[in-house]
């Protein structure tokens, strides 16, 4: 055991050398040319890099000979990063230092590629193979002002891995997709200077607001420049205390309500203030005019927000001591410039032109960044996630909106709309949308629930108050029956929304993986099948086109032994006709002159008789037929002179001929 430990060992050494000094980044084209050359360092390289590229012909057997002293084999010194070429030769796994100088062409270290996502950002970090993860960090802290203790990296396809690994051990493509998240995030100060005051603007500020009263906090994301005044309006919104009313904490000293929050002087990119009611006379009644216009559109135009409180909804007070109808708080009056149009028409017929409306008014919202909703029914959008080839499946994320939460708004722009999320849910999620904020839309909602996934899911949904919407179910595709992973509420961050994402994946991965191996030996058992279905049924074809060659030979052999017989048969007849037809044997003594006709056949045999000297040659030829030798295939040749009887004239008498008063003739088949 030993042994083997040792020798996977030192291949894993000859692996990362052949690896920098060819840079080869694919393990398995690494290892396929190791294994063509035994695993012999110096062949295998020789092989690759070619005379003008790295080791001359002229001198293998001096590289072979230093491989030997600092091969694989030896165990002296750990390897040499691919960065460090210029290394002791007494490093005894580091081939490429081995080598004297001039016969190695130098090598630049391998580079890897991240691109790392964080929320609305994108950082591109490029960084050598031979560092470790630890390093990302420390860049990524210098681009996003986010500490490396609070840092989570994720994505690595190995899974999670600690700050001190090499990059080099994870062995890595060159480009590489991560993700940061920042679950818990401590503040850091940063104050806004005016020489930097137009950066500032397009920087989004992170407010962590207590409300002292209500004894919650919510961390509210703004762009550098909105106002003050635009803040202290959506905070109205939030804790149903007017403007007019507020008592702030935090603000800087010189910090007018006219003024952006990067102008402000408040810490970047997080500030914590605190808010709550002003003491005033009970009866105090304000103008509804000012509070319309204040407070009323506050939810339209309000900021992404974002609640981290522990509590299940909003609990606000009543509005109407102030004159203000509670619709008209949350932008549902009748003013039609505080309405906004629903993302869904109530009651409609067809759910392709209802999916199609929502994608429309959702972008008109919120912008074009947003995951692609999938245009189709329930159904449809089930088929497409969990009934397709084991490898194409994905998860099914049903998005579900309501315009009377107060969570919409925030959920929809900083969660749903976030670049990270955007990307992710496209790569591996299909997303399907429905609007609940009528109650028509609603029950619709839980009929197709009901009929798709159970009555357990649509229950879960009823469950649900308006104020924990929006939504976000994953739902997982099983073999008996469709299983929601995880409800995502609206109040999340886009961290924990990512690392909830990221959990259902792992679990579906798992499953995925299971399915794909079922599924590939299933096929496997199923082409082995086919294969000897097939194999059958040519075999099958083969005996029955061979039947049917041997039926068809034998009937051709019926045929022509019919025709045959009918032939033979036709001739019999003839022959019994012209031997019925001759006259008879004249006596060997009589008047008139009588020839004696021999005739040798071509068995051999002899036909004897006499014939009349008067008789015609046709009755010779006749005579002949009758014993089967029709004149039409045979011919009667005399033997001295040699003549052919049949070419003379049939009407022609025998002494005409003659073939008197005897002859020998003998029968010979016609050419």
């Amino acid at each position: 055991m030993a042994s083997d430990s040792e020798s996977n060992m030192d291949r894993e050494i000859i692996l990362a050398d052949f690896q920098a000094c060819t840079g080869i980044d694919d393990i398995a084209e690494a290892i396929t040319l190791l294994e063509l050359n035994n695993w012999d360092l110096v062949a295998a390289i020789n092989g690759v890099i070619p005379q003008e590229n790295g080791i001359l012909q002229s001198n293998l057997s001096s590289v072979a000979s230093q491989a030997n002293i600092y091969g694989p084999h030896s165990q002296a010194a750990p390897a040499a990063p691919p960065a460090a070429p210029a290394a002791s030769s007494s490093s005894s796994s580091a081939f490429c230092p081995a080598l004297p100088s001039r016969h190695i062409v130098e090598r630049q270290p391998r580079m890897l590629n991240f691109r790392v996502e964080y929320r609305q950002r994108t950082v591109e970090v490029v960084i050598e193979e031979g560092s470790v993860v630890g390093e990302i960090k420390q860049i990524l802290e210098t681009e996003l002002q986010v500490p490396v203790s609070k840092m989570q990296l994720k994505g690595w396809k190995s899974g999670d891995v600690s700050d001190s690994i090499v990059l080099q051990s994870l062995h890595l493509p060159k480009n590489n997709s991560l993700y940061v998240l920042t679950p818990d995030i401590t503040p850091t100060a940063s104050t806004s200077q005016n020489s930097v005051l137009q950066e500032s603007l397009n920087q989004n500020f992170l407010l962590v607001i207590s409300h002292r009263e209500a004894q919650r906090d919510y961390n509210l994301n703004f762009p550098g420049s909105r106002t003050i005044q635009e803040v202290k309006r959506n905070v109205s919104d939030l804790t149903n205390i007017p403007v007019r009313h507020q008592q702030w904490e935090g603000w800087p000293a010189s910090a007018s309500d006219s003024m952006t929050l990067a102008a402000s002087g408040i810490s970047y990119p997080c500030h914590h203030l605190g808010v709550c009611r002003r003491s005033s006379p009970a009866n105090t009644q304000e103008p509804t005019e000012e509070v319309n216009n204040t407070e009323v559109n506050v939810f339209v135009q309000c900021a992404d927000v974002h609640m981290v409180s522990d509590s299940e909804g909003d609990d606000f007070e009543d509005a109407s001591e102030f004159g203000v109808d509670e619709s008209e708080m949350f932008g549902m009056g009748t003013s039609t410039g505080c309405r906004k149009a629903p993302l869904m028409p109530e009651n409609t017929e067809n759910e392709v032109d209802a999916l199609l409306h929502f994608t429309a008014e959702f972008t008109t919202r919120y912008g074009e960044c947003h995951p692609v909703f999938f245009i189709g029914t329930l159904e449809a959008a089930s088929q497409e996630a969990f009934y397709g080839k084991a490898r194409d499946r994905k998860l099914l994320a049903i998005y579900l909106h309501n315009d009377e939460s107060v969570l919409g708004n925030v959920f929809c722009s900083q969660m749903m709309c976030a670049d990270s999320i955007v990307s992710y849910l496209s790569q591996n999620f299909i997303t399907w949308a429905w609007d609940v904020t009528k109650e028509a839309n609603k029950a619709r909602l839980l009929t197709m629930c009901t009929r798709h996934f159970g009555s357990v899911v649509a229950q879960t949904i009823r469950t649900y108050k308006t104020d924990q919407f929006p939504l976000l179910l994953i739902v997982m595709g099983k073999r008996t029956s469709n299983e929601v992973l995880n409800v995502i509420q609206g109040n999340t961050t886009v961290d924990e929304l990512m690392m909830r994402l990221m959990g259902a994946m792992e679990i579906f991965t798992a499953q995925q993986q299971e399915d794909i191996k079922d599924e590939d030996e299933r096929e496997a058992r199923e082409m082995v099948k086919r294969e000897q279905d097939e194999a059958y049924q040519l075999s099958l074809e083969a005996d029955r086109k061979k039947r049917e060659a041997q039926e068809r030979e034998q009937a051709e052999q019926l045929r022509l032994q019919q025709i045959q017989k009918e032939a033979d048969d036709e001739k019999e007849a003839i022959r019994l006709s012209l031997e019925h037809a001759l006259p008879p044997e004249p006596a060997e003594e009589g008047g008139e002159p009588i020839s004696k006709l021999r005739i040798r056949t071509p068995s051999g045999e002899f036909l004897v008789r006499r014939f009349l000297g008067s008789t015609k040659l046709q009755v010779l030829f006749d005579f002949v037929a009758s014993k089967g030798y029709p004149w039409e295939d045979f011919k009667l040749l005399t033997t001295f002179p040699r003549r052919n009887i049949t070419q003379l004239d049939p009407a022609s008498s025998l002494l005409e001929a003659k073939l008197f008063p005897q002859e020998t003739l003998f029968l010979e088949a016609k050419e």
